[in-house]
């Protein structure tokens, strides 16, 4: 009877221990080890069982009682051990995710940190530009504008002209230097004026046919979310501009209750993502959408163009 009872505790924890083993299949990216020890362990709890049915008979007749319980509490010991054993492998395994998914987690809200003082210091910039260097030159072109052009000879107007020129030149230059490096429309008035008005000045500059669609509207979103979203947009057409040789450029921006999606595509000679994934500063913008735990898939192939999709959850 005793023999019995124990047979029973010890097939009990060989299958508590072959079900632990397999939760730990999935978790160790289906690894054979833990295959092979849970069929180890449901094989031993079979041979338990067998034996239990057989009512230890062959034991009884063969053996000794003393040898038959001896031999029984070497499996139950066996068995302890392997549940035991299990139980802290599986410990360990979801210490170790744990610790993993914290150390993601930790690394994001540091590029977060380093995206936000990163946008914090090119608005400061602008602002020093723009309010510092920008009334300079136009009280030098105003200094310019007062001086009496009938007392010059012609040589001396032909500089002032060209002189005033350069200053107005400067001036441009230094208005779309601080609009790149912070977008006053995308600040006032939201992530979709602010790509369209970005999309319609590439397509001027560069003579490249935008199609940009959008159903945001008006609508507003978190800083993050428009600033990280813009800077994509800015990085796959600047990389279609200068790499792809592409004639049009596709940019649809649609959002929902939940999240909001960004599809681009152009029809330029495309590449191959897995050898050229870093020269394009694609990973880049796979950090800058993982701040914001989104999404960023891209398809290309020689001869087909790209095609990039970005996720990014609202709440």
């Amino acid at each position: 009877m005793v023999v019995k009872i124990l047979l029973i505790i010890a097939i009990s924890l060989l299958v508590i221990a072959a079900i632990g083993g397999l939760t730990l299949v999935k978790e160790t990216k289906f690894s054979v080890v833990w295959i092979m020890v849970a069929i180890a362990l449901l094989s031993l709890a079979a041979l338990g069982v067998l034996r239990y049915i057989l009512g230890v008979r062959l034991s009884s007749e063969l053996d000794s009682p003393g040898l038959a319980l001896a031999s029984t509490w070497l499996i139950l010991v066996v068995s302890v051990c392997l549940c035991v054993g299990v139980y802290y492998a599986r410990k360990l395994v979801f210490y170790i995710d744990r610790i993993n998914f914290q150390k993601q987690l930790t690394n994001k809200r540091i590029l977060s940190t380093v995206l936000r003082t990163e946008e914090k210091e090119r608005i400061r910039f602008s602002k020093e530009l723009h309010d510092g260097l920008g009334p300079l030159l136009s009280s030098a072109k105003m200094s310019l504008s007062v001086i009496d052009k009938s007392a010059l000879s012609e040589g001396d107007r032909e500089i002032l002209q060209g002189t005033t020129q350069v200053i107005d030149e400067a001036v441009r230059s230094l208005r779309e230097i601080s609009n790149l490096l912070s977008p006053h429309v995308l600040n006032e008035f939201g992530l979709s004026r602010g790509i369209s008005n970005f999309a319609s000045k590439i397509a001027t500059i560069n003579k490249v046919g935008v199609d940009y669609k959008s159903n945001l509207g008006t609508r507003r979103y978190n800083t993050d979310i428009e600033v990280i979203l813009y800077r994509v947009v800015c990085e796959l057409v600047g990389n279609s501009i200068r790499h792809s040789g592409c004639t049009r450029i596709g940019i649809t921006l649609n959002a929902t209750d939940e999240e909001i999606t960004l599809e681009y595509s152009d029809n330029g000679r495309g590449f191959r993502p897995e050898t050229t994934y870093s020269g394009m500063g694609l990973s880049n913008i796979t950090s800058r959408v993982g701040s914001l735990n989104g999404t960023f898939d891209l398809v290309s192939a020689p001869g087909q163009g790209m095609k990039a999709v970005v996720e990014v959850k609202i709440k």
